[in-house]
């Protein structure tokens, strides 16, 4: 007598939300490890952006109190590479959009929203690194960070919290437009005012009053100037200066909550019609 007997696959439980995250943060880590050249933007540009700024326009722009235009320009130039994250993460998702690396994903019996954490966690690591090579270009011509160690880590911590949220805003665009010449259009057009009228690089009360109002309630300005005040670089804002000058911590923080809280929800719910087509 012979006995039969049948093979059964155990179920496969699929993963967590944050193993496969996890899992998308890699992948794109090792996108950036077997294209290195990806990194041009956040290393050498990053070198030539503090050079560029530091000694041609540092002669012809005097920060009030006759503080060093070295230490003035860092952290505002920081605040810019950072939230020109959105750009990369924008142009990232869609690339992967485009070549149907997505439809691969949708495959897997994952969380259509790992595809999502993961991008905007491999961004912002990418994004740390160029914040790590404008420090070290920094710390060679004069910058110093002039607070406590606790205060130092504080404003750090502010520009990756504002950056995280900037990276949703990136999200959001990418899975709402189809090439990315279209996406790096739209977000460098957005971008560039942004950061630059604000106190990045000039102190706002130079301005004509109505675009001082408006870089004194740019978002990016409350960040600079929190980080500034952090690390020993400039003095307090005058006593006429928007409210959100003169509580630059609270208001970053404010903004940086704020702007994820509106983001991340259209991003997924955008991800989740263009992932559908």
């Amino acid at each position: 007598m012979t006995t039969m007997f049948t093979a059964t696959r155990p179920p496969i439980a699929p993963p967590s939300m944050l193993r496969a995250s996890g899992t998308i943060v890699w992948r794109n880590l090792i996108h950036i490890k077997r294209m290195p050249e990806m990194l041009l933007d956040v290393t050498v540009q990053s070198v030539m952006f503090v050079l560029l700024f530091a000694y041609v326009f540092g002669g012809s722009i005097q920060p009030p109190g006759g503080v060093d235009y070295k230490e003035f320009l860092l952290p505002g130039i920081m605040v810019q590479t950072m939230i020109f994250t959105s750009a990369i993460a924008a142009m990232g998702l869609t690339n992967d959009l485009q070549k149907g690396i997505v439809d691969r994903l949708k495959s897997l019996p994952i969380s259509r929203s790992s595809v999502l954490v993961g991008r905007s966690i491999s961004s912002l690591i990418h994004s740390s690194i160029g914040i790590a090579v404008m420090g070290a270009t920094g710390l060679l011509i004069g910058w110093r960070v002039r607070g406590s160690i606790a205060d130092a880590v504080l404003g750090f911590v502010l520009i990756l919290m504002f950056g995280f949220a900037m990276i949703w805003l990136g999200i959001f665009v990418g899975s709402l437009m189809r090439t990315v010449e279209a996406v790096q259009g739209f977000m460098f057009t957005v971008m560039f005012p942004l950061t630059f009228v604000a106190n990045t690089f000039a102190p706002p009360e130079q301005m004509p009053s109505w675009l001082r109002f408006i870089a004194e309630w740019n978002p990016v300005s409350a960040l600079t100037q929190a980080c500034r005040e952090l690390w020993g670089n400039g003095l307090p804002v005058a006593s006429d200066s928007a409210w959100q000058l003169q509580h630059p911590i609270a208001a970053s923080i404010v903004w940086s909550v704020a702007l994820t809280a509106i983001f991340a929800p259209l991003a997924l719910a955008a991800y989740r019609r263009r992932s559908q087509d």
